[in-house]
């Protein structure tokens, strides 16, 4: 359950709502119970359900912005400055990635935020690891691109 909460909040940025995503993913898989018995690899049928809940939630609420991360909970330091522009850098790396296209920005949570392997991502996202490495790839670079298109470093 922590690696699927983990998940959860990658995407949805509030603890809360990631609470609510893996219910809602439990809640789901609960109701067919046919299923659970069948799948070979329920961590990662469990990460597509939610993955597939959140693209739901946000499909249907395309212009309604998550919820900010809780202060100071990722960031402590005693630096004024310093924890003003990591959390700004923060907010826009989130930005950006909330703005790709959905296959860079799965690929980039699992992989880079969730630690997972290219393998393990390929297994949940069901593509072949080739695909999700020219995802990461390609999302990796317009992340680049884009804080160096505001002079922001990352």
């Amino acid at each position: 359950m922590p690696s699927l909460r983990k998940f959860a909040r990658s995407l949805t940025g509030s603890a809360d709502a990631a609470d609510e995503l893996v219910q809602a993913a439990y809640e789901r898989a609960l109701r067919s119970p046919e299923t659970l018995t069948t799948v070979e690899q329920p961590i990662g049928w469990m990460f597509r359900i939610i993955r597939n809940i959140w693209i739901d939630e946000t499909r249907c609420a395309r212009n309604r912005l998550s919820a900010p991360l809780e202060e100071g909970e990722h960031i402590a330091t005693d630096d004024t400055e310093r924890t003003l522009t990591a959390r700004s850098t923060l907010a826009r790396v989130r930005a950006v990635v909330a703005d790709m296209p959905e296959e860079q920005s799965a690929a980039i949570m699992l992989v880079c935020v969730d630690g997972l392997t290219y393998q393990e991502a390929a297994t949940v996202l069901r593509i072949p690891v080739g695909t999700l490495m020219s995802r990461l790839c390609r999302g990796r670079l317009e992340l680049a691109r884009r804080f160096k298109d505001t002079g922001t470093k990352c």
